[in-house]
Order: structure tokens, then C-alpha cells, then sequence
């Protein structure tokens, strides 16, 4: 559900190269649209990151708010829990997430109000 009733539906397309979320967590979707993000009409950040063997990401949860990690391909390890390909996991806000992989994995990460 948009942020706000009566909006007109529009619709918006970026590729993003993956040197830009490779080994890092980055930016997709934004209700501001910041740092080339799609713009959602939602409170929430959209990250993607494709990893390789040895890579490792790191994302603090601010306290108000919570996160959901969807793995798209391989796996990754979360905090020391394995997650596979299509797997997914809701986070409460405080958390420190560590993800890293022993394989080629992609992911979503969510943060959201």
C-alpha cells in the first residue's frame, strides 16, 4: 500500500550494473529516490547485493524499524543461520546483520518502517 491515498500509478525501470552490488549492499528502492533508487511510495530502503566466495556485508538495523532478507540465489549465512535460495527471514530493529557466503549468492534486503 502507497504511503498516501489518490496517487497516480506510474511505473519506473533502472538496470544496475553488478559492479555496483557486488560485495556490497546497494540501494535499489526509496520513497526519496535517493542515490539512483526507484522511487517506492513506501517507507522502506531496498537493497540488493550479489556476493562471491569471501565477500560480507554488514547492515545495522535502526531501532524503530525492521527488516526482512530474501535470498534470490545460493545461499548465505545470516548472524551464523544458513539461508538458501528462496528463503527469507523478518529481523527486528537493533540487530547488526553480517552476510556473507561460501558460494555465489544474490539477496534482498528490506527496511522497512
Amino acid at each position: 500500500m502507497p504511503a498516501q491515498l489518490g496517487l497516480s500509478p506510474r511505473y519506473e525501470q533502472k538496470e544496475i550494473p553488478i559492479t555496483e552490488k557486488q560485495g556490497k549492499l546497494r540501494l535499489i528502492g526509496a520513497k526519496d529516490g535517493r542515490e539512483g533508487a526507484v522511487k517506492i511510495y513506501q517507507d522502506v530502503d531496498l537493497y540488493a547485493s550479489v556476493l562471491k566466495v569471501g565477500d560480507r556485508v554488514n547492515y545495522k538495523i535502526p531501532a524503530e524499524r525492521y527488516a526482512w532478507v530474501q535470498v534470490a540465489k545460493g545461499l548465505v549465512n545470516l548472524n551464523g543461520q544458513d539461508l538458501r535460495e528462496g528463503d527469507g527471514i523478518q529481523l527486528v530493529g537493533g540487530q547488526s546483520l553480517e552476510i556473507q557466503t561460501q558460494i555465489r549468492a544474490e539477496f534482498l534486503l528490506f527496511d522497512l518502517a
